[in-house]
């Protein structure tokens, strides 16, 4: 029998309140052991809590939850008490003492809903993304997806080719019942051709979802003393990297982690670029170089006067801007692909964060759909779209291999949820075509 798991599923103590979540077959001795009753299902009783010995521990509220209408799908108990660490340890102590019982590893609440059928696999992620949210597109992309949007769209597109494929099946196995119309299977590729666009327009949104889960990674690059670390520390308001007159003084690539518009930006503050002799600030212009390649946009610094474009071509999107525009004589005045700024004043800052909201507005589709989130999911859904593609390219193989095809799709798409289910087939070919009757 599976051990009964118990952990502290609040924020670590001290705290007004901690919530210790148990699991399990045990569950309700659990209860009766500790709190003297099973309360009435999802409702908050207020009982005293105590050990095996009968030594009052702590008094809060108690919820009982029992399978399989619970987060994991089996009998599931909160004991919310007072969130002091000694009350915590005491808890936690009177559960290790019950036979059976053991503290839960990481993840092993959200593992058993999985493997209950609470959850799948992208709700899991979902979860996982949403507790690590730090910005409103993190919230809303990892609630979408905790939710079952992928789910409800990645099971839709398998069904169609379940679908697919018992119409092909019906076709071979059972062609001589009058139930079997002839050549059905050639009803299905239409929908397969509908099914690739759908797919692959998916896929386009990959690298907008990429964006928002994992940042919108932005380098500010130019020459030594731009203005790059001043424009870090302005936008971060603490002063992460260290500022000085002296040209060089920023050898590494250094990282903040800005909420703007509402998506997670990645700012990279890099060394100077210039001609050195010094084996350590060489080191550090060929990471920056590093860093303007994987950028997704590059600020290019330089003030007034001093050439720009230092930044090698082959980088992504990139904005310039003057720095230090406070110290020119007459009013800064740029063309369309400029910004002076001053990190003195604030004069430009504002125009430049509303650029570049407007370019992590422009990322993701408007409305309510689910992305692909994950470098797996994009895998097994380019998986799947070459064997769809092979299926329909191959009109003169025999059905049998291009059923096959069809049904590596379906596994790719499957894995994805993690509920690859080989029974769904047979279902689909005895509800259409009543055969055997």
């Amino acid at each position: 029998m599976r051990d009964t798991i118990f952990a502290l599923s609040s924020g670590n103590p001290p705290a007004g309140v901690a919530i210790v979540r148990i699991s399990g077959s045990g569950v309700r001795f659990g209860l009766e052991t500790l709190v003297g009753q099973i309360p009435p299902a999802r409702m908050a009783t207020f009982c005293d809590i105590k050990d095996k010995n009968q030594l009052r521990l702590d008094r809060g509220l108690v919820l009982f939850f029992p399978a399989p209408h619970s987060f994991t799908g089996e009998d599931v108990a909160e004991l919310h008490i007072h969130g002091s660490r000694a009350s915590v340890a005491a808890v936690l102590m009177a559960l290790t003492d019950l036979d059976g019982f053991r503290l839960a590893e990481p993840g092993e609440f959200t593992r058993q809903a999985f493997e209950n059928g609470k959850l799948d696999l992208t709700e899991v992620e979902g979860l996982s993304d949403l507790i690590r949210a730090e910005t409103e597109s993190q919230r809303r992309q990892a609630l979408l997806q905790a939710d079952g949007v992928l789910r409800s769209l990645y099971e839709g597109w398998a069904r169609r080719l379940t679908h697919a494929r018992a119409m092909i099946e019906a076709e071979l196995d059972f062609s001589d019942e009058d139930d079997i119309p002839g050549s059905v299977s050639d009803q299905i590729w239409k929908d397969m051709g509908l099914l690739l666009a759908e797919i692959r327009s998916h896929l386009e949104c990959a690298s907008a979802a990429e964006v928002v889960r994992d940042g919108y990674r932005i380098a500010l690059i130019g020459p030594p003393n731009a203005g790059k670390s001043s424009l870090l520390n302005y936008l971060s308001k603490r002063d992460v990297a260290i500022v000085s007159d002296i040209p060089g003084t920023t050898r590494d690539v250094v990282e903040v982690r800005l909420d703007i518009a509402g998506y997670l930006v990645v700012l990279q503050d890099t060394a100077g670029l210039r001609e050195s002799s010094d084996q350590i600030e060489i080191e550090g212009i060929r990471r920056s170089l590093i860093a303007a390649e994987d950028a997704d946009l590059v600020l290019e610094l330089h003030e007034f006067g001093v050439p720009g474009r230092v930044v090698p071509s082959g980088v992504n999107e990139r904005i310039e801007i003057v720095t230090k525009v406070d110290c020119l004589d007459e009013p800064f005045t740029a063309d369309d692909a400029a910004f002076g700024i001053s990190t003195l004043t604030g004069a430009g800052i504002d125009k430049l964060l509303e650029a570049i909201s407007e370019r992590l507005e422009n990322l993701a589709p408007s409305g309510e759909m689910g992305l692909p989130t994950r470098a797996r999911h994009v895998d097994l859904l380019q998986d799947c779209v070459t064997a769809i593609e092979v299926a329909m390219k191959s009109a003169e193989a025999p059905i049998e291999v291009r059923s096959e095809y069809l049904r590596h799709a379906a596994n790719s798409m499957g894995r994805i949820t993690g509920m690859v289910d080989v029974e769904d087939l047979l279902g689909v070919v005895f509800s259409e075509f009543c055969v055997g009757k």
